[in-house]
């Protein structure tokens, strides 16, 4: 029997492959959701190069959340980093959601970073 570890990691290489197949030149918004946090980056993959990125770990977002482990930590998070990649002059992007199941914290996300200006 797999691991849960080698279940996740083929589960996140299976949507990353899918997502390579559409994303055409469109960087990728990645996300990574821990029991406590939940991270965002924005990703160009042909320069390598991480445009944008925010986390409940930044210091004008621990002040306002009550916890970073919320739908509500989320949604500010998906919120700033839609900020800051239409900033940087992106607005088409590709969710990865990784290993993690559309639900939940990481719909919260997606949908505060589509009422941030980011289209996927």
């Amino acid at each position: 029997m797999a691991s849960n570890h080698s279940s996740t990691k083929r589960r996140a290489t299976r949507v990353r492959r899918q997502l390579r197949k559409v994303a055409g030149d469109r960087p990728r918004l990645s996300i990574h959701r821990s029991s406590k946090n939940i991270y965002a980056q924005v990703i160009d993959d042909t320069k390598g190069v991480t445009v944008a990125a925010a986390s409940t770990l930044e210091k004008d977002l621990r002040g306002d959340l009550k916890t970073g482990a919320d739908s509500a930590a989320a949604a500010a998070v998906g919120k700033l980093v839609a900020e800051r990649a239409v900033k940087a002059g992106v607005k088409e992007v590709v969710f990865d959601r990784g290993a993690f199941i559309y639900h939940g914290r990481v719909k919260a996300l997606a949908d505060a970073a589509r009422e941030g200006g980011l289209n996927f």
